[in-house]
């Protein structure tokens, strides 16, 4: 079995973070998004893993390399635009052949992994399983219809009235049937090869396609607030432990994680927090659910259920919350603005202004 992990695409829903990162090396506690699908696919037991990837494919490339870091065989696919999903299971059918694979969503986060889901589909084998689970505005996704006896009976992308609220999570699992479905489909209104057309294809043809429901966490990082979600979710797993410097005037409460070489002065840590590799804190407040990546710096500040990326800097400033702050990013405090009244007032006019 193998695995295809989509790593392209744009990510506008993160911008301006995604101007200069790809949105799957965004971390969530200072690791790489896409890092924890490539460790849920190596615990599987899949080896071989085709990355689709489009503009960022190089900085893609220098973050996975060659995957033998997470015990994979890594080939990279380029895909010249964001055509769709079907369309990356088009161009990468010379690298899976005619093997089962699992297709991965480079930027989705599950919580427990998938190798009971693998291990379950080596053995059924259905034409194809997807992951289901409830949302609040199932618009924004691919739906799946169920019939009484709880068979995938009908799917749509994005659909203006939803049948049900019932979205696929992004990971699906395929036999080589899937190659013939992807080649019958037709781009869709918004030019893309749907995979849900696919499926619903697959379906059409009287092949099997199963559904899990997804009973743990799931989150598509695509956004901020999902992203910073998604950060608090993994802290809450968090190990303690120091590898750095604390001094005695710091206060660390609950589960903190401090990097080797950073140093912390006369803070208050409340966990779970994480502080990167030669990051200081000084004088100031880190609250629950927040990552410091590495090389920042905070001094005189307070930042709570935040994320911050390497080599930025809080200096002297109020309370920071529900933040993503990018790389070399440095945040002070305003200059002091003279207070003072502007008028333009007509005749006879009588104003009172507070001292």
């Amino acid at each position: 079995m193998k695995a295809l992990v989509l790593s392209g695409g744009a990510g506008t829903r993160l911008r301006p973070i995604t101007h200069t990162s790809a949105k799957q090396l965004v971390p969530v506690a200072n690791k790489p998004v896409l890092f924890y699908g490539l460790e849920s696919i190596a615990a599987a037991g899949i080896r071989e893993v085709g990355i689709i990837v489009g503009d960022t494919a190089a900085e893609i490339r220098g973050a996975v390399g060659d995957g033998a870091r997470f015990g994979l065989a890594v080939t990279y696919l380029p895909q010249p635009a964001p055509l769709g999903l079907a369309h990356a299971v088009l161009i990468a059918r010379e690298f899976l052949g005619d093997d089962d694979f699992v297709m991965y969503l480079g930027d989705n986060f599950v919580v427990g992994g998938i190798t009971e889901l693998v291990d379950g589909f080596r053995a059924e084998r259905p034409a194809a399983r997807i992951l289901l689970t409830k949302v609040p505005d199932p618009s924004a996704f691919g739906v799946a219809e169920l019939d009484p006896e709880g068979r995938v009976a009908r799917l749509e992308e994005k659909p203006a009235c939803p049948r049900s609220d019932l979205a696929l999570v992004g990971v699906y699992l395929f036999t080589p049937a899937v190659h013939e479905a992807v080649r019958a489909i037709r781009p869709s209104a918004r030019g893309e090869l749907e995979i849900t057309d696919a499926l619903q294809w697959l379906i059409d043809q009287r092949r099997t396609v199963a559904s899990t429901i997804v009973s743990g966490y799931w989150k598509d990082t695509g956004n901020v607030a999902d992203m910073l979600e998604v950060n608090r979710s993994v802290l809450e797993l968090l190990t303690p432990g120091n590898e750095g410097t604390v001094d005695r005037d710091t206060e660390i409460i609950g589960r903190v994680r401090i990097g080797p070489g950073a140093v912390v002065r006369g803070s208050r840590l409340v966990g779970p927090v994480i502080i990167g590799a030669d990051t200081v804190v000084e004088n100031s407040y880190i609250g629950p659910s927040t990552s410091i990546a590495e090389n920042c710096r905070i001094t005189g500040s307070e930042i709570e259920y935040s994320i911050v990326l390497s080599g930025s800097s809080l200096l002297g400033v109020g309370r920071v919350e529900a933040s993503l702050i990018g790389r070399s990013v440095e945040i002070t405090p305003a200059p002091p603005i003279p207070a003072a009244h502007r008028l333009v007032l007509g005749d006879h006019s009588k104003v009172q202004i507070s001292s």
